[in-house]
């Protein structure tokens, strides 16, 4: 009965005005989202986001872009554990990137805030693109991509970590319990903003998954697309590269 409910449940009737009501709801959850994240997730979030981390490292040491940084613990993960030569992260909530700039201590990163479907920045300037929980809240996931293989120069690579649902019936039924009911609950009693709980569960229902999200990313250009699943299949890291 759950699995049908989730089905049903999409964040938004349509993407006209996604990207504002996006920007709202983080601007209003930003001082609580760093603490829900771990609650949420019971930490192994920092796990994934090493993973990521570990496999952008393999693959350049360059100029990278972290897309819809949020509060900015992915930008500096890379910064530290990459040695990489410039590091920005782009968000729109102004709110989330207040939060990510008191964390930078001393650290050479940019955060910038803009519209992660309309980048700022020339062609061909980074070497690797990361997103981590930010593509389901993109208005238009195909446009997104389009524009993280603009800004990437030939042979750079994306790494996007999403949160996923799991595909065995049991863990899918606990993880239904868990997202849809327990989030909510804990969401609106330490944020107050019982809505913007509601819709993070929803958001990761909606969001393509597995070969939906490599055929958009080879729809926008990318190559060697590959999925990687975590922890039950509760998070996946996508990566592809552009071609040189």
């Amino acid at each position: 009965m759950m699995s049908n409910e989730v089905e049903k449940i999409t964040p938004y009737e349509s993407t006209a005005g996604k990207a504002e009501q996006v920007r709202q709801m983080f601007d209003a959850i930003a001082p609580a989202y760093d603490f829900m994240n771990r609650a949420m997730t019971l930490g192994i979030d920092r796990w994934w986001r090493r993973r990521a981390v570990s496999t952008v490292k393999r693959h350049t040491q360059g100029d990278l872009l972290d897309v819809a940084t949020g509060t900015g613990d992915f930008a500096i993960l890379l910064h530290d554990r990459c040695q990489a030569r410039s590091v920005t992260g782009i968000d729109l909530s102004e709110g989330m990137l207040a939060v990510a700039r008191r964390k930078v201590q001393g650290r050479r990163i940019a955060f910038e805030q803009g519209d992660c479907l309309a980048l700022p920045y020339g062609d061909g300037t980074f070497d690797a693109v990361t997103v981590a929980f930010g593509v389901r809240n993109f208005a238009d996931i195909a446009a997104g991509y389009g524009q993280m293989h603009r800004v990437l120069r030939p042979g750079g690579m994306v790494a996007v970590l999403e949160l996923s649902t799991p595909t065995q019936r049991v863990i899918r039924w606990l993880y239904d319990l868990y997202t849809l009911h327990i989030i909510p609950w804990v969401g609106a009693l330490i944020s107050h903003d019982r809505e913007a709980y509601r819709y993070l569960p929803r958001s990761i229902a909606a969001v393509p998954q597995g070969d939906d999200m490599l055929a958009l990313m080879r729809s926008a250009g990318f190559e060697n697309c590959q999925a990687r699943r975590f922890t039950l299949g509760t998070c996946t890291l996508y990566t592809a590269v552009k071609a040189l």
